[in-house]
């Protein structure tokens, strides 16, 4: 094997989770911060949790919002034929009085 071409491999090497649990392990950096161990992982828990970073699930619940009070400020086909109608209806009185 080649001298000084491999780096330093740290055989307690600290891993610090964002829910706060810590352990070692080996690797070539001294410590490893990550987001998601095996004591908050859905996977490994059995509770559902929302990792998202990006903020998407709030984006979509945004947009799914603003589609639902446009839809509910639309009126339906047979609503807008029956103004269409009446709206006929009363021409036809106005022009039969005149």
């Amino acid at each position: 094997m080649k001298q000084d071409i491999h780096p330093k491999y740290y055989p307690e090497a600290k891993v610090i989770c964002a829910c706060g649990n810590e352990f070692k392990v080996g690797s070539t950096l001294p410590e490893i911060r990550v987001e998601i161990c095996s004591n908050c992982h859905p996977f490994y828990t059995g509770k559902q949790k929302l990792v998202d970073s990006a903020r998407r699930i709030e984006k979509f619940q945004a947009r799914a919002a603003l589609q639902n009070q446009a839809s509910a400020g639309r009126k339906g086909k047979k609503v807008k034929k029956a103004k269409a109608v009446a709206r006929k209806k009363e021409a036809k009185k106005i022009k039969a009085e005149q």
